[in-house]
């Protein structure tokens, strides 16, 4: 017996691949389009990839909207130079140039000192590179000092158990809540406001009772929130853990 496709990639005239994807966990046809990646259609095993292909026809105007938003997204993204002003919660950039032709990257002391060679364009690829992997450093470095505290302060608050916590460098999501209770921050919670970290925090322990994002996790999030999680929601569909 042949094994049913489970993943199918199609290349539109003006949307561009789109990859149709099989999961007998989903009920319903769902688009989904972010930042640097083609445009994802989860199918549910009852529906056929024909029938999905008709449904991104349908919606096609609202996918090329939403490419649009994301492209100018993309042009936000910030490039680094001596007359940036950039800090992080405990660090402040420094950029500076020297005799020699490597790039040193240091932290310490509250600075972030990126040091290149002084006939290099700051706007290279690689100086790029290593001011935002230094930023990165420095922002895990900040998610263990003060993440840690939050989550255990959150959990005693509303009453929530978790078995340990871990961090990453997620492009997509900003957490996760694993069967054992497991709770993954992304290190970019360190650049959101205090109150969506926060948000982020008490979404993944409500997935500590509701692993589900069906009607009684939402009411159980919107009660710790005081009414706000669509709210919340919302205003964190501004931020993503790869624009910056």
């Amino acid at each position: 017996m042949v094994k049913e496709e489970s993943v199918r990639i199609v290349e539109y005239k003006e949307i561009g691949k789109v990859s149709f994807i099989r999961k007998s966990s989903v009920r319903n046809l769902k688009i989904t389009i972010k930042p640097f990646r083609n445009v994802q259609v989860t199918v549910p095993h009852f529906v056929s990839f024909e029938t999905a292909g008709n449904f991104v026809k349908e919606k096609q105007q609202w996918i090329k909207k939403s490419q649009a938003k994301f492209a100018r997204y993309r042009k936000s993204i910030t490039i680094f130079d001596e007359s940036t002003v950039f800090q992080t919660h405990d660090h402040f950039l420094v950029l500076g140039r020297h005799e020699k032709s490597t790039i040193q990257t240091i932290i310490r002391s509250g600075r972030i000192i990126i040091l290149f060679p002084e006939y290099a364009d700051v706007k290279d690829h690689r100086i790029q590179k290593a001011i935002r992997t230094a930023i990165l450093a420095a922002w895990r470095m900040e998610a263990y000092r003060y993440l840690p505290e939050l989550l255990k302060k959150l959990a005693l608050q509303y009453h929530f158990q978790y078995s340990k916590m871990t961090f990453r460098n997620n492009k997509t999501r900003w957490g996760s809540c694993s069967k054992g209770n497991s709770i993954n921050l992304n290190i970019h919670l360190m650049r959101l406001p205090q109150h969506l970290s926060e948000y982020i925090i008490l979404h993944e322990l409500c997935h500590t009772v509701h692993r589900h994002h069906q009607k009684a996790f939402w009411q159980l999030l919107d009660r710790i929130t005081g009414g706000k999680a669509k709210e919340l929601d919302r205003e964190l569909n501004g931020f993503s853990p790869e624009i910056w």
